[in-house]
């Protein structure tokens, strides 16, 4: 592809060398620069890309984008194209490598705290339920129709990103659900993208160690509701104290859902089992094979944007009867003595909040809830001592564990979620670092009737430990004690 159409959206300060070049790959990684191709110099976390164009440039590559005046000695063999902002121009050349396939799918992206993971898979399921060829890009995994690939990050890079939307649309899928983190609308990963809908779940503590604070956090998810455009859809919790900011200064239609007051999707909730949740939406009773009320919120969302998408009203009470729940998303067990086990990706202190009430609902004081939690390493250190004391007080009894250490050491992570806690509380905790030991004592003293939460990684297959990714799956090891148990 020529050079002058791929970077025709972008904000060109200057350009030296020859416009007309053709292009034969593109790349933000110097790592897999080619003969021919287009690096484009970001500035990132941990490194910055300009600082490795002249490796760039020794592996022969034809076009260096860039938006740092930093270069000391051009080449006539490379064509150098100064920008305003090189994360705008990598998300914008992407989409044009890709033929803005953005443009040629009904893409909806779901952005909140919690529940994007659930609303993002169970529209995506829906659809292809109902016959719709359909995309999925998730924290779980990505979906080109029945395809399925692994995934590293919740919202990846606008290079990967168009290339699976790019594969979506070769596929004949006509709609595209994409969960959208807050560090992807900062990092304009998402930059350019064409979104017919827009669905905000919530807003809680998390990722405080990437913003400065919680205004910050709020403001970058609301920046993905400003920018929808007015013929899309913007669709919000009414009961989240943020739900109606996050609109304030949207442009594309807006729509509500709720469980306490009114909104254009309402639901009240009946009974409540482990087995899941009799409901009503707007008028309509139905039972879901899902527990808790943060999951009713979840079913909601999709309800109101299946209809928003054109769905027919009886098709998606239909097939949310029959939707199961996500992968690691209040996945439950039963013990062959008597007691259940969940698996949960709880990580947040809201999150851990919700589902610990969820079970308290279903068993209405006729069994105890032993919780299993650790928090991550490297991450935001401030709600470890908040996760500890919502797991102490909504819990009979806790467990203390590693959950993805990093580059911390596991001993420093629980110290700090003992620090939220009075000294009694402290007493009566136990800690066990090793997380399949940890897993093992709590399903040992658990009783016929009581439940095991297991909480902070759910679908997650694996524990980070100095930087390496060691097997380690929680649904495994409880599988394999039940086993034993039989």
């Amino acid at each position: 592809m020529k050079l002058k159409k791929l970077i025709e959206k972008c904000q060109v300060i200057a350009i030296r060398g020859n416009e007309d070049v053709e292009v034969t790959a593109i790349t933000s990684d110097s790592r897999t620069v080619s003969q021919g191709s287009l690096f484009i110099a970001v500035e990132g976390i941990f490194t910055d890309g300009h600082a490795y164009i002249s490796k760039a440039i020794e592996q022969d590559v034809a076009v260096v984008v860039y938006d740092k005046p930093m270069i000391e000695e051009y080449f006539s063999r490379v064509t150098y194209v100064q920008v305003e902002d090189s994360t705008v121009a990598l998300a914008l050349i992407a989409s044009e490598w890709y033929g803005n396939p953005s443009e040629q799918l009904k893409l909806v992206g779901v952005t909140g705290t919690n529940g994007k993971t659930t609303i993002a898979t169970l529209l995506y399921k829906m659809f292809r339920h109902l016959g719709y060829p359909a995309g999925l890009l998730s924290t779980v995994a990505n979906y080109v129709n029945e395809d399925r690939y692994e995934t590293t990050h919740t919202t990846v890079d606008p290079i990967t990103l168009n290339s699976y939307l790019r594969k979506m649309v070769d596929a004949g899928c006509g709609h595209a659900f994409m969960e959208v983190s807050s560090h992807a609308i900062h990092q304009k990963r998402i930059y350019g993208l064409r979104f017919v809908g827009g669905i905000f779940t919530n807003l809680t503590q998390d990722h405080l160690d990437y913003h400065k604070n919680m205004l910050e956090y709020r403001n970058v998810k609301k920046s993905f509701f400003d920018n929808l455009p007015s013929n899309a859809f913007a669709l919000t919790n009414a009961d989240d104290k943020n739900g109606g900011v996050m609109l304030q200064n949207c442009k594309a239609g807006k729509f509500f859902y709720s469980v306490r007051g009114m909104a254009d999707y309402k639901a009240r909730i009946f009974e409540k089992h482990f087995d899941g949740t009799d409901i009503e939406i707007n008028g309509r009773e139905l039972s879901v094979q899902f527990v808790g009320v943060f999951n009713v919120y979840n079913l909601l969302a999709v309800y109101g944007a299946g209809i928003l998408l054109g769905l027919d009203k009886e098709d998606v009470l239909r097939i949310l009867s029959l939707l199961t729940p996500v992968a690691g998303r209040f996945q439950t067990f039963r013990s062959p003595r008597g007691y259940t086990a969940i698996v949960d990706y709880a990580h947040t202190p809201d999150a851990l909040n919700n589902v610990l009430n969820a079970i308290q609902e279903v068993l209405n004081n006729k069994g105890q809830i032993i919780t299993v939690v650790g928090c991550g390493g490297n991450r935001d250190r401030t709600k470890r001592p908040l996760m500890a004391r919502e797991a102490v007080e909504l819990s009979d009894k806790v467990v203390f564990t590693s959950d993805n250490p990093r580059f911390e050491e596991p001993v420093d992570i629980l110290k700090d979620m003992a620090d939220g806690l009075t000294q009694d509380q402290k007493n009566s905790v136990l800690t066990i670092v090793d997380r399949r030991e940890a897993i093992k004592t709590a399903c040992t003293l658990a009783q016929p009737g009581d439940v095991v939460l297991i909480a902070g990684k759910g679908h997650e297959d694996y524990q980070e430990i100095k930087g390496v990714k060691h097997h380690f799956d929680d649904r495994e090891e409880v599988e394999k004690i039940f086993t034993a148990q039989q």
